[in-house]
């Protein structure tokens, strides 16, 4: 059990320690979708919900979501978060709503997490604000598409334009 990071030699958990890792700065940009459906879809679109205005109220929630990823996800480091933005982009031919995240710190650890939690949350929020109009709706291919910083380096999903 050694060889694992999250475990020690007992076999009890542990948070990593990253306190002798420089500080560099850390970026992740993370996205996903939900389907909605063409009835919620245009109640969203045309803004039209009861409970409001979907694509704000998840905006913010993913943000809050990304600044409350150490107390939703064990083990996982609080990280100073320096800039954070969630975008929601209606997608009319899927009846969907794309959610892209950007996560920006300067650590010892990097924000994918963050940018992941923002994405997972905005779109719970989504499911949220339409499940009276429908339960029929699908959230999907939430993934990271890139990040900078730190000791594995840079990353960019290869399928991305």
């Amino acid at each position: 059990m050694s060889s694992f990071t999250h475990v020690n030699p007992e076999g009890g958990v542990h948070m990593v320690d990253v306190s002798a890792k420089s500080d560099t700065v850390r970026t992740a940009v993370a996205v996903g979708k939900v389907f909605l459906g063409e009835e919620a879809f245009k109640k969203v679109k045309d803004n039209t919900l009861r409970k409001g205005d979907v694509l704000s109220v998840a905006q913010i929630a993913g943000i809050m979501g990304a600044k409350e990823t150490s107390r939703l996800i064990p083990l996982c480091h609080t990280v100073q978060i320096q800039r954070v933005d969630v975008e929601l982009t209606l997608l009319e031919a899927e009846s969907a709503v794309e959610i892209r995240s950007f996560a920006k710190s300067i650590g010892p650890t990097g924000v994918e997490m963050e940018a992941l939690t923002a994405v997972s949350i905005a779109a719970l929020t989504v499911y949220d604000m339409c499940k009276a109009i429908t339960k029929d709706i699908t959230i999907d291919q939430i993934h990271l598409l890139a990040k900078t910083g730190g000791a594995s380096g840079d990353y960019r999903k290869q399928d991305i334009a």
